[in-house]
């Protein structure tokens, strides 16, 4: 007798899906390259080293944030719309509700927000910064894009510059949490 397991594992062989049953495989290794920077919060300023990263942009700030409220970075964001880089940043959906004036001040300022309410906590804190240059920057670790985060918690932030093959992979992850992400309305 045929459990239903294996009816299903039949079914999808037959329908040409059977890679659906197996668990996605992690990325194959790549070579490091490029430079590192961190900082931890309380002595070292993770929001400066995160700000001069996005003041140096030269073309393009792709940011995934679960929360946003540091006014300092959503400035930096500013003035990269400003000065004709491309930004967009996608926040969770509960927390776009939360505090809303950082955001809102980003879409008057012409910036696309996208709210990602696909998952349980789109709880990413990363930016992609000029993806597909040389000299492009991931940074990532979990410090959340807050006042609290530089001035109250125990957090960490890393910027990883000039590995592009990593710029890639994040871009496309950006990319695709873009996909299912919706616009905020723009604010009156």
């Amino acid at each position: 007798m045929l459990t239903r397991s294996i009816i299903a594992a039949l079914l999808c062989v037959a329908a040409g899906t059977a890679n659906a049953l197996q668990p996605p495989r992690p990325a194959a290794p790549f070579a490091a390259s490029g430079t590192l920077q961190y900082a931890f919060t309380g002595d070292d300023h993770a929001d400066e080293m995160i700000i001069n990263a996005i003041d140096a942009a030269q073309r393009q700030v792709l940011m995934q944030a679960y929360s946003l409220t540091h006014r300092r970075i959503v400035d930096a964001l500013i003035r990269a719309r400003s000065r004709g880089v491309e930004v967009a940043v996608i926040i969770d959906q509960g927390q776009s509700n939360v505090n809303y004036a950082m955001p809102r001040e980003l879409v008057r300022a012409g910036v696309p927000l996208l709210s990602d309410s696909q998952h349980a906590a789109a709880h990413n804190k990363v930016i992609v910064i000029d993806s597909g240059a040389a000299d492009c920057a991931v940074v990532t670790g979990s410090f959340n894009f807050t006042y609290a985060a530089q001035h109250r918690n125990a957090e960490n932030a890393l910027i990883l510059r000039g590995n592009a093959p990593l710029c890639e992979a994040y871009f496309n992850n950006w990319r695709r949490h873009q996909l299912h992400s919706q616009p905020l309305a723009r604010p009156r």
